[in-house]
C-alpha cells in the first residue's frame, strides 16, 4: 500500500539530508518535486530540484486548485502539486514530501492518513550555524528563516512522529523506521 510521507521542520535542520539517506536506503520511495517561485540556486535545475514558477503562474495554479499545499515561507512561495501526489500514489509509489510546517497542516487536513514527521535540532542555536554555513542565504533572509524556525519548534508537538537531527546515522536509521513501521516492510538491522 502505498502512502505519503510528510517529513517537515525547521529550516536548516537537515531535512534534505535526512530524505536524501531514506531514499538510497529505501529506493521505492519517491520525492515529490515541489513549486516555488524563488529563484534557482547554483546548480539547480527545473523539473529536478523544483518546479520553478513566476509568480503570476503559482498564482494561476493556486486558483485553479492544482496544489495539495502551499505556503509563503522568507518571501518566497512554495508548493505540492497535487499531480506531483496523485501520479506516484496512482502508480504504487509512497512518496515523500519535504515541506514546511505550513504546508504539512495543509496536507494533514486535505490527507489524514498521511504519515507526518517532524525532524527537530538537538538545539535551536544548531539552525543559524547550519543556515551560515550554507552560504546560500543573506544575513537578512537567515534571520528571517530563524524567526519563522521558532514558531515551527513550537508546533512540534502537532506531530506524531519526532525524529531529533543529532547524529546522522541516528537519525536517519529512526526515520527508516518510522517509514518501514507505516508500510508494513520488516525493520532493517539498523532500524529502531
Amino acid at each position: 500500500m502505498s502512502k505519503v510521507f510528510v517529513i517537515t521542520g525547521p529550516s536548516g535542520v537537515g531535512k534534505g539530508t535526512l530524505i536524501s539517506e531514506l531514499l538510497q536506503r529505501l529506493p521505492d520511495l519517491e520525492l515529490s518535486i515541489s513549486a516555488t517561485t524563488r529563484q534557482p540556486r547554483e546548480g539547480e535545475v527545473d523539473g529536478r530540484d523544483y518546479h520553478f514558477l513566476a509568480p503570476e503562474e503559482f498564482d494561476r495554479r493556486v486558483e485553479a486548485g492544482d496544489f495539495l499545499e502551499f505556503a509563503t515561507y522568507s518571501g518566497n512561495r512554495y508548493g505540492t502539486l497535487r499531480s506531483e501526489a496523485r501520479r506516484r500514489l496512482a502508480a504504487g509509489r509512497s512518496v515523500v514530501l519535504e515541506i514546511e510546517v505550513q504546508g504539512a497542516r495543509q496536507v494533514r487536513a486535505a490527507m489524514r492518513e498521511s504519515v507526518q514527521v517532524f525532524i527537530a535540532p538537538p538545539e535551536p542555536g544548531l539552525l543559524r550555524r547550519r543556515l551560515e554555513s550554507r552560504g546560500t542565504d543573506s544575513a537578512a533572509a537567515i534571520d528571517a528563516r530563524l524567526e519563522v524556525a521558532e514558531q515551527e519548534l513550537a508546533a512540534q508537538d502537532e506531530f506524531p512522529h519526532r525524529v531529533v537531527n543529532d547524529d546522522l546515522g541516528r537519525a536517519a536509521d529512526e526515520l527508516e523506521g518510522i517509514v518501514r513501521t507505516e508500510l508494513g516492510l520488516p525493520l532493517h538491522s539498523g532500524a529502531e
